[in-house]
């Protein structure tokens, strides 16, 4: 029940020996790369090559990642330095500011699935990085509901592309057993900008030499600061292993070859496939998949935007509660480290671990929710919102569990749908008559962790019956015989279609 162990650099070399050569599979990486060598990379050269995509390619993301995620506190924090009185909003307006985010995301989730599989991944997540920082910026010259709204809207928009894109990025460069600690790696960024993205706001918070309110302040500095970031990563941020600069010819041979092994398609990253769109959406997976991320999301959409504001009702000043956010990071990046972590060393672990997150989170908000305590409802804040570092380990069963580029990538961009749904009805719950404690609000986010759970156990079920009529059928237990398909099987056909294909638990 395991994930594929066959040697895909042997794979390839019988097949070359064997007068195959001219194989689909050969042909474009000979188109690409030149020459491919018909000697297996030994395990130095691999290690040597992972090395370096490790320090090349998730410092990279997990930089941006992080940025990400501060421009997207930014509102949150803005309300503490004064947003809300500035441009006169009330009454439900500011759920709405928020949820419209999420608009955003949702309507550009499906164009960006097909954008990023049609043009080069690298350069199109940074076109939109450097867009959504110009967008942030103009939040600095906000004066009004209908502004912000359209602001959000479009700033959602923008961020839509990137998580799948490096969700994709990723498949590329690693193994299966590889990509959860990966995953993890770059969503540090995350944890960091919890951790920190509150001591930023507050040391802008506190700035008396400008003539511009302080809140205006934060969307410039961190728009700018992620404008100019864009352009880095259009220069190093590789669309596919055959583009990496920090590869030399002889190396991005062994970064294809070495991830033949996924089965998820590697080489036709260029091709909308038709065929895979439909086998993307009548797949049980994508569904077990996307009713948890709606679930638990009820949650995220209400601690996202009113976090800061949760935090300052315990009777915190507005300042002193930017910072006070910095636990929920340092909590967030203990749980992330361990279960990826784990997540890598133990064999079919990733579901049960999503699973024990998921029941930390909702123990943690039963706390808010109950307890009366100052300490008591910070501590269970924190642990509430640790079913974030799931997010690396969905979007490694993705990359481990989807054969096909275009099948993966529709089903990155189907869960992020279902992350926006989540997003968008979380802060209708947090009503303004009830701030700060919001009773509302947090019944329904412990409603949808309990429901998290639940889709958990029944994707981890469907994962084991599957695999096990696959042995059935096809007589084996092994969980992969890629030593009788070519190489072309691998790039052009979807998990569902590769009799050897068994999901990683």
């Amino acid at each position: 029940m395991g994930t594929a162990t066959s040697n895909p650099e042997s794979v390839l070399s019988e097949k070359m020996s064997a007068g195959c050569a001219g194989s689909i599979e050969a042909k474009e990486v000979d188109m690409q790369l030149g020459e491919v060598s018909t000697t297996a990379p030994s395990s130095a050269d691999n290690k040597r090559v992972l090395r370096r995509i490790d320090y090349c390619i998730i410092p990279l993301m997990g930089f941006c990642y992080m940025l990400q995620f501060m421009d997207k506190l930014a509102l949150s924090q803005a309300t503490l330095l004064g947003l809300r009185q500035d441009i006169h909003l009330r009454g439900s307006e500011y759920s709405w500011c928020s949820a419209v985010f999420y608009f955003g995301y949702l309507a550009w989730s499906w164009p960006s699935s097909y954008l990023i599989v049609r043009f080069p991944t690298g350069k199109y997540v940074s076109l939109m990085v450097f867009l959504w920082g110009v967008i942030l910026m103009c939040h600095g010259a906000c004066k009004n509901f209908a502004g912000l709204m359209a602001l959000r809207f479009f700033l959602g928009v923008g961020e839509a592309c990137l998580a799948p894109g490096f969700a994709l990025i990723t498949g590329m460069f690693y193994t299966r057993q590889e990509q959860p600690i990966r995953q993890g790696a770059w969503f540090i960024g995350n944890a960091i900008a919890n951790m920190f993205g509150g001591l930023v706001a507050y040391g802008i918070g506190n700035i008396t030499t400008s003539s511009l309110p302080t809140w205006r302040l934060l969307f410039l500095i961190l728009g700018a600061t992620t404008s100019v970031y864009s352009i880095i990563l259009f220069w190093f941020l590789p669309d596919s292993p055959q583009q990496a600069r920090f590869l030399s010819k002889q190396d991005q041979q062994i970064a294809v070859i070495r991830t033949l092994t996924n089965k998820t398609g590697v080489l036709d990253h260029d091709k909308f496939v038709m065929a895979q769109l439909w086998d993307a959406l009548l797949d049980p997976q994508t569904w077990g998949l996307f009713l948890y991320t709606a679930s638990v999301n009820i949650a995220n959409g209400g601690l996202t935007s009113f976090g800061a504001i949760v935090i300052a009702g315990f009777g915190f000043s507005d300042l002193r509660a930017l910072l006070i956010q910095m636990p929920m990071g340092a909590t967030q990046l203990v749980f992330l480290l361990l279960t990826s972590g784990l997540a890598s060393f133990i064999p079919s672990s990733r579901i049960a671990l999503m699973m024990f997150n998921t029941l930390t989170s909702l123990v943690g908000m039963v706390m808010v929710y109950a307890a009366e305590g100052k300490a008591t409802r910070m501590a269970g804040l924190c642990l509430a919102t640790v079913f974030a570092t799931n997010i690396p380990l969905s979007l490694s069963l993705i990359s481990s569990n989807v054969g096909g580029f275009t099948k993966r990538s529709v089903i990155s961009a189907t869960l992020f749908v279902a992350y926006c749904t989540g997003n968008i009805i979380g802060p209708q719950f947090f009503l303004a008559s009830q701030e700060p404690r919001y009773q509302t609000g947090l019944i329904a986010s412990v409603s949808g962790l309990a429901l998290g759970i639940v889709f958990l156990v029944a994707l981890l079920f469907y994962y084991i019956w599957e695999n096990r009529r696959r042995d059935k059928l096809y007589n084996s237990r092994s969980p992969s015989t890629s030593a009788g398909e070519p190489p072309e099987e691998v790039s052009n056909k979807t998990d569902r279609q590769l009799s050897s294909f068994r999901y990683v638990l």
